[in-house]
Protein backbone atom coordinates (compact mmCIF):
# COMPACT_ATOMS: atom_id res chain seq x y z
CA UNK A 1 0.00 0.00 0.00
CA UNK A 2 1.32 3.73 -0.90
CA UNK A 3 0.58 6.21 1.43
CA UNK A 4 1.41 10.08 0.79
CA UNK A 5 1.64 12.10 3.79
CA UNK A 6 1.32 15.81 3.45
CA UNK A 7 2.31 17.85 6.11
CA UNK A 8 3.60 21.24 6.91
CA UNK A 9 5.37 20.44 10.29
CA UNK A 10 8.58 18.29 9.33
CA UNK A 11 8.84 17.05 12.36
CA UNK A 12 5.50 15.60 12.54
CA UNK A 13 5.78 14.70 9.19
CA UNK A 14 9.26 12.75 9.72
CA UNK A 15 7.22 10.90 12.77
CA UNK A 16 4.65 9.58 10.74
CA UNK A 17 7.00 8.64 7.92
CA UNK A 18 8.91 6.06 9.98
CA UNK A 19 6.02 4.84 12.27
CA UNK A 20 3.96 4.67 8.93
CA UNK A 21 7.02 2.84 7.03
CA UNK A 22 7.32 0.66 10.33
CA UNK A 23 4.00 -1.07 9.61
CA UNK A 24 4.95 -1.75 6.07
CA UNK A 25 3.55 0.61 4.27
CA UNK A 26 5.28 2.65 1.54
CA UNK A 27 5.26 6.21 2.51
CA UNK A 28 6.18 9.68 0.22
CA UNK A 29 6.10 12.91 2.32
CA UNK A 30 5.03 16.37 1.21
CA UNK A 31 5.67 19.52 3.10
CA UNK A 32 3.24 22.03 1.39
CA UNK A 33 0.36 21.95 -1.27
CA UNK A 34 2.53 22.27 -4.20
CA UNK A 35 4.71 19.28 -3.27
CA UNK A 36 1.76 17.45 -3.02
CA UNK A 37 0.07 18.03 -6.16
CA UNK A 38 3.16 17.56 -8.10
CA UNK A 39 3.99 13.80 -6.45
CA UNK A 40 0.26 13.56 -6.83
CA UNK A 41 0.67 14.24 -10.39
CA UNK A 42 3.70 11.30 -10.48
CA UNK A 43 2.64 8.52 -8.30
CA UNK A 44 -0.56 6.93 -7.73
CA UNK A 45 -1.87 7.18 -3.97
CA UNK A 46 -3.80 4.25 -2.38
CA UNK A 47 -4.49 6.89 0.58
CA UNK A 48 -3.19 10.24 1.38
CA UNK A 49 -2.66 11.78 5.10
CA UNK A 50 -3.34 15.37 4.47
CA UNK A 51 -3.25 18.55 6.69
CA UNK A 52 -5.78 21.07 6.02
CA UNK A 53 -4.04 24.61 6.62
CA UNK A 54 -0.65 24.28 4.28
CA UNK A 55 1.12 26.79 2.36
CA UNK A 56 1.17 26.82 -1.30
CA UNK A 57 -2.26 25.49 -2.11
CA UNK A 58 -4.72 25.12 0.58
CA UNK A 59 -5.34 21.54 1.82
CA UNK A 60 -8.94 21.81 0.89
CA UNK A 61 -7.79 22.92 -2.52
CA UNK A 62 -5.96 19.53 -2.47
CA UNK A 63 -8.57 17.21 -1.23
CA UNK A 64 -10.96 18.37 -3.95
CA UNK A 65 -7.92 17.80 -6.57
CA UNK A 66 -8.04 14.38 -5.69
CA UNK A 67 -11.57 13.55 -5.83
CA UNK A 68 -11.98 15.26 -8.89
CA UNK A 69 -9.68 12.64 -10.82
CA UNK A 70 -10.94 9.22 -12.19
CA UNK A 71 -8.22 6.91 -10.24
CA UNK A 72 -8.66 8.84 -7.06
CA UNK A 73 -6.76 7.91 -3.99
CA UNK A 74 -9.15 7.83 -0.46
CA UNK A 75 -8.33 10.89 1.79
CA UNK A 76 -7.62 10.96 5.36
CA UNK A 77 -7.67 14.70 6.80
CA UNK A 78 -5.44 14.91 9.89
CA UNK A 79 -5.99 18.40 11.14
CA UNK A 80 -6.24 20.19 14.30
CA UNK A 81 -9.41 22.14 13.06
CA UNK A 82 -11.59 19.68 14.92
CA UNK A 83 -15.07 20.98 15.68
CA UNK A 84 -17.94 19.24 14.74
CA UNK A 85 -18.36 22.27 11.49
CA UNK A 86 -14.59 21.39 10.42
CA UNK A 87 -15.46 17.97 10.17
CA UNK A 88 -18.52 18.39 8.73
CA UNK A 89 -16.68 20.55 6.27
CA UNK A 90 -14.12 18.45 5.64
CA UNK A 91 -16.41 15.25 4.55
CA UNK A 92 -18.44 17.42 2.74
CA UNK A 93 -15.68 18.28 0.07
CA UNK A 94 -14.40 14.92 -1.03
CA UNK A 95 -12.61 13.91 2.04
CA UNK A 96 -13.24 9.69 3.05
CA UNK A 97 -12.22 9.94 7.27
CA UNK A 98 -11.48 12.67 8.90
CA UNK A 99 -9.12 12.58 12.33
CA UNK A 100 -8.45 15.41 14.33
CA UNK A 101 -5.15 16.54 16.43
CA UNK A 102 -3.49 15.03 18.81
CA UNK A 103 -4.41 11.29 18.04
CA UNK A 104 -3.03 8.38 18.95
CA UNK A 105 -1.16 6.42 15.75
CA UNK A 106 -2.50 2.42 15.91
CA UNK A 107 -5.41 4.23 15.57
CA UNK A 108 -4.12 6.41 12.54
CA UNK A 109 -2.92 3.01 11.01
CA UNK A 110 -6.27 0.92 11.21
CA UNK A 111 -8.14 3.94 9.38
CA UNK A 112 -5.48 3.87 6.89
CA UNK A 113 -5.56 0.27 6.34
CA UNK A 114 -9.98 0.70 6.41
CA UNK A 115 -9.83 2.77 3.58
CA UNK A 116 -7.26 1.19 1.32
CA UNK A 117 -9.73 -1.78 1.69
CA UNK A 118 -12.37 0.60 0.28
CA UNK A 119 -10.84 2.19 -2.47
CA UNK A 120 -13.55 2.58 -4.84
CA UNK A 121 -10.91 1.70 -8.06
CA UNK A 122 -8.09 -0.70 -5.59
CA UNK A 123 -5.68 -1.76 -6.98
CA UNK A 124 -5.66 -5.62 -6.79
CA UNK A 125 -4.50 -5.98 -2.76
CA UNK A 126 -3.16 -9.44 -3.53
CA UNK A 127 -0.68 -9.84 -6.22
CA UNK A 128 0.21 -13.29 -7.86
CA UNK A 129 3.01 -14.20 -10.18
CA UNK A 130 5.70 -16.85 -10.50
CA UNK A 131 4.21 -18.79 -7.96
CA UNK A 132 4.67 -15.68 -5.26
CA UNK A 133 1.44 -14.44 -3.56
CA UNK A 134 1.95 -11.16 -1.78
CA UNK A 135 -1.10 -9.89 0.08
CA UNK A 136 -0.86 -6.39 0.75
CA UNK A 137 -3.55 -5.73 3.41
CA UNK A 138 -2.80 -8.66 5.29
CA UNK A 139 0.80 -8.26 4.66
CA UNK A 140 1.84 -11.96 3.98
CA UNK A 141 3.48 -13.14 1.44
CA UNK A 142 3.76 -17.01 0.30
CA UNK A 143 5.73 -18.63 -2.55
CA UNK A 144 4.24 -22.16 -4.07
CA UNK A 145 1.44 -22.27 -1.49
CA UNK A 146 4.03 -21.96 1.80
CA UNK A 147 3.98 -19.02 4.14
CA UNK A 148 7.22 -17.16 4.39
CA UNK A 149 8.34 -15.46 7.46
CA UNK A 150 8.61 -11.97 6.37
CA UNK A 151 9.87 -9.06 8.95
CA UNK A 152 8.12 -5.79 8.93
CA UNK A 153 10.89 -4.37 6.86
CA UNK A 154 11.14 -7.60 4.66
CA UNK A 155 7.75 -7.55 3.29
CA UNK A 156 7.91 -3.39 2.63
CA UNK A 157 10.28 -3.74 0.81
CA UNK A 158 8.99 -7.07 -1.23
CA UNK A 159 6.23 -5.12 -1.93
CA UNK A 160 8.05 -2.07 -3.29
CA UNK A 161 10.44 -4.25 -5.43
CA UNK A 162 7.27 -6.02 -6.81
CA UNK A 163 5.34 -3.19 -7.34
CA UNK A 164 7.82 -1.42 -9.27
CA UNK A 165 7.88 -4.42 -11.50
CA UNK A 166 4.48 -5.59 -11.29
CA UNK A 167 6.31 -9.07 -10.28
CA UNK A 168 8.23 -9.68 -13.53
CA UNK A 169 11.23 -10.07 -11.77
CA UNK A 170 12.35 -13.69 -10.97
CA UNK A 171 10.94 -14.50 -7.50
CA UNK A 172 14.62 -15.24 -6.19
CA UNK A 173 15.90 -12.06 -7.17
CA UNK A 174 12.91 -10.07 -6.04
CA UNK A 175 12.87 -11.61 -2.65
CA UNK A 176 16.61 -11.53 -2.19
CA UNK A 177 16.11 -7.41 -2.91
CA UNK A 178 13.88 -7.23 0.26
CA UNK A 179 17.56 -8.45 2.15
CA UNK A 180 16.27 -11.44 3.41
CA UNK A 181 19.66 -13.88 3.40
CA UNK A 182 17.58 -17.42 4.14
CA UNK A 183 17.22 -19.29 1.30
CA UNK A 184 14.08 -20.74 -0.52
CA UNK A 185 13.42 -24.14 -1.26
CA UNK A 186 10.99 -25.54 -3.56
CA UNK A 187 8.83 -27.83 -2.15
CA UNK A 188 9.36 -31.55 -2.13
CA UNK A 189 7.67 -33.38 -5.24
CA UNK A 190 6.04 -36.52 -3.97
CA UNK A 191 7.23 -39.77 -5.84
CA UNK A 192 4.64 -40.85 -8.12
CA UNK A 193 3.75 -44.82 -9.58
CA UNK A 194 5.83 -44.58 -12.55
CA UNK A 195 8.94 -43.02 -10.29
CA UNK A 196 8.95 -46.30 -8.23
CA UNK A 197 8.54 -48.36 -11.61
CA UNK A 198 11.61 -45.96 -13.08
CA UNK A 199 13.89 -46.91 -10.51
CA UNK A 200 13.35 -50.64 -10.27
CA UNK A 201 13.74 -51.16 -13.87
CA UNK A 202 17.24 -49.09 -13.93
CA UNK A 203 18.89 -50.95 -10.80
CA UNK A 204 21.13 -53.23 -12.63
CA UNK A 205 20.53 -57.32 -11.54
CA UNK A 206 21.52 -58.51 -8.51
CA UNK A 207 22.41 -61.90 -6.43
CA UNK A 208 20.51 -61.19 -3.66
CA UNK A 209 17.61 -59.02 -2.78
CA UNK A 210 17.59 -55.32 -2.00
CA UNK A 211 14.43 -53.87 -0.53
CA UNK A 212 12.99 -51.14 -2.18
CA UNK A 213 12.21 -48.25 -0.24
CA UNK A 214 8.57 -45.93 -0.58
CA UNK A 215 10.43 -43.43 -2.47
CA UNK A 216 11.82 -45.37 -5.14
CA UNK A 217 15.20 -45.67 -4.21
CA UNK A 218 17.28 -49.20 -3.28
CA UNK A 219 18.55 -49.81 0.39
CA UNK A 220 21.75 -51.67 0.48
CA UNK A 221 21.22 -54.42 2.58
CA UNK A 222 23.66 -54.43 5.72
CA UNK A 223 27.09 -56.26 5.25
CA UNK A 224 27.04 -59.86 7.18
Amino acid sequence: MRILVVEDSRSLADVLVEGLRDQGMAVDAAHDGLEAAAKLDLNPYDVVVLDRDLPGIHGDAICQMITDRNDRAMVLMLTAADAPGDRVAGLGMGADDYLGKPFHFPELVLRIRALARRQPSARARVLRAAGIELDSLRRTVSRDGRQLDLSVKEFGSSRRCCGRRRLSCAPRTCLSRSGMSRPIRSPTRSPSRSDDCAASSASPPSSSPRPVLATGLAMQPPAS
